[in-house]
């Protein structure tokens, strides 16, 4: 409620704001993320190459993701500001992604004959880091509270 004892406006939900409220959200909405990403890739890896179906599918999924973390983690609602979020979004997409590209680069220098569990070790870490800064860029910066 504000001052006037007016509901607060429908752009932001209050209860959308406190972080305990936040993390299962956007937990469900990064599992689901990271499902739509790896059939979007599969099926698009049938038309073109590697690289092709990996961009298109971490482009498509990171603008799907800010898009549900937008409204479901963070209450906002209606179109104002939205361009903006994406944009950010992209950004914290791209720090994520320059994290796990850091550790693969990191392992393959440091142990360039390690098995592939040990680079999907190292991926799940790195990813891990980047989920948490993606969460936290989220909340601080994309969306934080007006």
């Amino acid at each position: 409620m504000t001052i006037s004892g007016d509901p607060a406006p429908p752009a932001l939900r209050p209860e959308a704001a406190e972080p305990r409220r936040q993390l299962p959200s956007f937990l469900v909405i990064g599992v689901l993320s990271t499902v739509f990403y790896l059939v979007l890739f599969a099926v698009l890896r049938q038309v073109c190459s590697a690289q092709t179906a990996n961009l298109v599918a971490l482009a498509v999924s990171a603008v799907a993701n800010t898009a549900a973390n937008r409204r479901f983690t963070f209450g906002i609602t209606g179109s104002e500001g939205a361009v903006r979020h994406q944009f950010q979004g992209a950004v914290a997409f791209l720090i994520g992604l320059g994290l796990s590209s850091g550790a693969l680069a990191l392992l393959h220098a440091t142990a360039p004959d390690a098995p592939r569990t040990v680079e999907v070790a190292g991926l799940v870490v790195a990813n891990g880091l980047a989920t948490v800064a993606r969460f936290l860029l989220l909340r601080v910066w994309v969306f934080r509270n007006r």
